[in-house]
């Protein structure tokens, strides 16, 4: 009987701390994720707007030195990403692969223009400083027109700075959630051994010898659930790097690095002042209180 009793007991044992490992794992790992797109996001942001180009359009007249020059002085500028010429038959092959007919033999001649297209670092994609670069180039005499998506640019911008805004606030309130969570699970796995904390104080023993084993058991539970979160979000963020190679999420390791020690240390210092709190509350309590 009294065998039977240790193994039912072994197991609730087990299934309270496996419990409290899956509830740890869960909430670290979704604020990881949270945190993954908070690091990333700027640089999502970033992908967006370097795709972006400014198209310069140059005057039939414009002579070969001339162009040699602007694409030269484009390639070293510090807005520019990538600068292309666009010839007017590339341009026009461009077009008739896109009409599906040969324009240039029903009106006769291509009236397409040379151009050069302009792909701008992030940093200089907006309306301010993208009217700047454009009045620059219109004051080249042989630059015909300079032109790029105005309403987009505006748009973009403004999305940018709305969506970092909600993401800060989200981060922080999720932050909240996840201590809340995480305390609320180690609270119930202290509150099933309430008796015999209060039986270990009646026979003498300190409060920091009877709080002891149970923060650094609570400790290893939010390890060994910081260290699974850990595992799924390096999952998730191989699969999100293969299928999105052109965001470059693996490109910064001592971000990632920081964001998993953060991890790491949310589970260790969460779980270790839940449970010191929740030990003094009982070691506090009358005998009488254990029962309500």
């Amino acid at each position: 009987m009294s065998s039977s009793f240790e193994k039912y007991q072994k197991r609730r044992l087990i299934s309270s701390y496996f419990s409290v490992v899956i509830s740890i794992s869960l909430v670290l790992f979704l604020l990881g994720l949270l945190g993954l797109l908070v690091l990333n996001s700027k640089k999502v942001a970033d992908y967006f707007k370097e795709q972006i180009a400014i198209t310069v359009f140059l005057k039939d007249s414009a002579k070969e030195v001339e162009i040699t020059q602007l694409k030269q002085s484009l390639a070293l500028a510090e807005y520019t990403k990538s600068a292309t010429f666009v010839s007017k038959e590339e341009a026009a092959k461009e077009h008739q692969a896109t009409l599906g007919e040969n324009f240039i033999e029903y009106l006769g001649e291509n009236p397409l223009q040379n151009s050069i297209d302009v792909y701008i670092l992030a940093d200089y994609v907006t309306p301010q400083k993208m009217e700047e670069i454009t009045n620059e180039l219109k004051s080249k005499g042989f630059v015909d027109d300079v032109i790029y998506d105005k309403p987009l640019i505006a748009q973009l911008t403004e999305n940018v700075k709305r969506i970092s805004f909600w993401v800060l606030i989200i981060s922080g309130i999720f932050t909240f959630i996840a201590v809340l969570l995480i305390n609320s699970s180690i609270r119930l796995s202290i509150y099933a051994k309430r008796f015999t904390i209060k039986t270990m104080q009646m026979v003498g023993a300190t409060k920091r010898f009877i709080r002891k084993p149970f923060v650094w058991r609570s400790v290893r539970l939010g390890i060994i659930g910081a260290i699974v979160a850990m595992i799924g979000m390096g999952l998730v963020l191989y699969y999100l790097n293969q299928s999105f190679p052109q965001l470059q999420l693996l490109g910064d390791p001592v971000l990632l690095a920081v964001l998993f020690a953060f991890i790491f240390l949310m589970g260790v210092l969460i779980t270790w002042i839940s449970t010191f709190i929740a030990t003094q509350r009982f070691l506090n309590l009358r005998t009488d209180d254990l029962y309500y």
